[in-house]
């Protein structure tokens, strides 16, 4: 193999003049990429992550994951392109493309891939309003997505629901009342339990609404009834412009549950949420109740565009994380290290992340935006057609579903 390899790079850096040498040389390393991809990786590795801190519970996640050569590129590709569509995102919202609220989840993706990793298609997902990560991990084409925020015929609400309300199936949103998707998460895990499916639900929040009453309440009903929810508590260290310091007696947004089990899991780490939530999932499959999660992860962004994000926090803080703990570069340089993947093959999906998000910008720039004679549209879901009452009693919309 190793002589025909070498035989064809011979053939190509003998090209008949200067000018083809470029073009020969890049074509020879094509053939040693393409020539590796077969042979020279590993299949597998196997990886130490940090040890969740525990509440309530003897033993905790494994503290060891095996990381497959598929799942490691799935992961990346997938991190990569919640990452660029952000990014691109903020470019649209400052191009006055998107308007109104719009919370980005640069930094964060580690959650959302590594939550989508460990659970099924058919179990279900609701969050807050920085909801575009999970909106992807749950089956929606980047397209889709850019065209909600841009507010045209073809986003995933119709451009009906923009940034913070985007739905597939089996994922609930997208909500923007603070905290008010936690009671609603345990209603949906009541519903798995009343249908006897073994399904579970995650009821995601931040560390902002953590001190909500409505949790709480939450909390009790979850425990008394053991519903198969798991709260999950994205804490990034600041609810909008506020340091959880300064805002909760106790940071320990996993012991919250008190009566409830716990978790605090290191959410810049895709492999060690991975782990965290495949546990949580199965204890609440096995019919043991609730459990609470604290991902300590971290956003780059601030709460949102109309946050510069550098008014509580300083410029090297961000770029500490960036440089120490970007979830992505961890992902990276393990593949990289343990011979998962090469340099060259990554760059290879960047790029072509990059091409994939600049054909849905431009879809989600050029789709016509949805006819007002369909504003009632989608109210309900497979119910007759009806009317619905405009700005006045004299104006009707036909809300179809």
């Amino acid at each position: 193999m190793r002589k025909m390899l070498l035989a064809a790079l011979s053939r190509l850096l003998q090209g008949p003049a200067a000018a083809g040498r470029t073009g020969a040389i890049s074509e020879a390393s094509r053939v040693m990429v393409a020539s590796r991809n077969y042979g020279d990786f590993a299949s597998e590795a196997t990886f130490e992550v940090k040890k969740c801190d525990l509440h309530r519970l003897e033993e905790g996640p494994s503290t060891t994951a095996v990381l497959t050569r598929e799942e490691g590129l799935h992961y990346y590709k997938t991190m990569q392109t919640i990452r660029r569509m952000e990014l691109k995102s903020d470019q649209l919202y400052k191009q006055k493309i998107i308007r109104g609220f719009c919370h980005l989840y640069d930094g964060q993706e580690a959650c959302c891939v590594g939550i989508e990793a460990a659970i099924k298609p058919t179990d279900h997902v609701i969050t807050a309003y920085r909801a575009h990560g999970f909106t992807y991990t749950r089956g929606v084409p980047v397209r889709e997505i850019l065209a909600e925020l841009t507010g045209r015929k073809g986003g995933c609400a119709k451009g009906k629901g923009g940034s913070m309300h985007m739905y597939t199936k089996n994922f609930y949103g997208g909500n923007g009342i603070v905290g008010a998707q936690v009671p609603l998460g345990a209603g949906i895990a009541l519903a798995c339990k009343y249908f006897e499916k073994n399904e579970v639900c995650l009821a995601l929040y931040g560390d902002g609404a953590a001190n909500q009453g409505q949790i709480f309440e939450t909390y009790n009903m979850a425990a008394l009834w053991k519903l198969p929810c798991i709260f999950i508590c994205e804490n990034n260290r600041y609810g909008m412009g506020t340091s959880v310091e300064r805002a909760a007696a106790s940071t320990d947004y996993y012991k919250r549950g008190y009566f409830i089990p716990g978790l605090r899991v290191d959410g810049m780490d895709i492999l060690c949420v991975r782990e965290a939530v495949k546990f949580a999932a199965e204890y609440c499959r096995a019919g043991k109740g609730p459990l609470v999660m604290e991902l300590q992860t971290y956003r780059y962004h601030g709460h949102s565009m109309s946050d510069p994000g550098i008014s509580y926090r300083t410029r090297e803080e961000i770029q500490e994380v960036r440089s120490k703990s970007d979830p992505i570069t961890l992902l990276k340089d393990r593949m990289v290290n343990n011979n998962l993947a090469s340099v060259e093959e990554l760059k290879e999906i960047d790029v072509a992340v990059r091409k994939e998000i600049e054909e849905a910008a431009q879809f989600a720039t050029t789709d016509p935006e949805p006819p007002l004679e369909e504003l009632g549209h989608h109210i309900y879901f497979n119910e007759p057609p009806f009317e619905v009452r405009g700005p006045n009693q004299w104006i009707k919309y036909k809300s179809v579903s």
